[in-house]
């Protein structure tokens, strides 16, 4: 789904071949006391069976502007089929309630692109996060 994800948000970047090497990354990131945690939203289908349509990643840091521990949601994704559907609002509700669970002080999500994504910025907004800045990334 983080494949999907990053396929939609920058396609010159990423393609359904990358699904794989996110896998791996998974298994590593998931390891016990790694401060990351993944939810996952499934839909049933007819045949009782089901497929995922939502994932969130969230990831534990610390910063003396936020007084100790904060979350941070890294990747958010609903399928299309799924959006407006109130699933991503859900999935920001486990985000809390997980937050307030583990001690944090807040939480924080980088936004996509203005204003090709304002739709994605709008429903955080809607949610009741503030603005704060840019975010900005340096590889290494």
């Amino acid at each position: 789904m983080v494949c999907r994800l990053l396929c939609e948000l920058v396609p010159d970047n990423y393609d359904m071949s990358d699904a794989a090497k996110f896998s791996e990354t998974a298994e590593k990131l998931l390891a016990p006391d790694n401060g990351f945690w993944v939810a996952l939203a499934f839909q049933k289908n007819n045949d009782g069976s089901e497929r995922p349509v939502g994932m969130m990643s969230l990831d534990e840091g610390h910063a003396l502007y936020a007084h100790g521990s904060l979350g941070e949601i890294m990747e958010l994704y609903v399928d299309p089929s799924q959006r407006s559907s109130g699933l991503g609002a859900r999935l920001i509700d486990f985000a809390v309630a997980f937050g307030r669970e583990q001690g944090w002080s807040m939480i924080e999500v980088g936004a996509p692109d203005l204003p090709r994504w304002q739709r994605t910025v709008d429903f955080y907004l809607r949610y009741g996060f503030k603005e704060i800045g840019p975010r900005l990334e340096y590889d290494l």
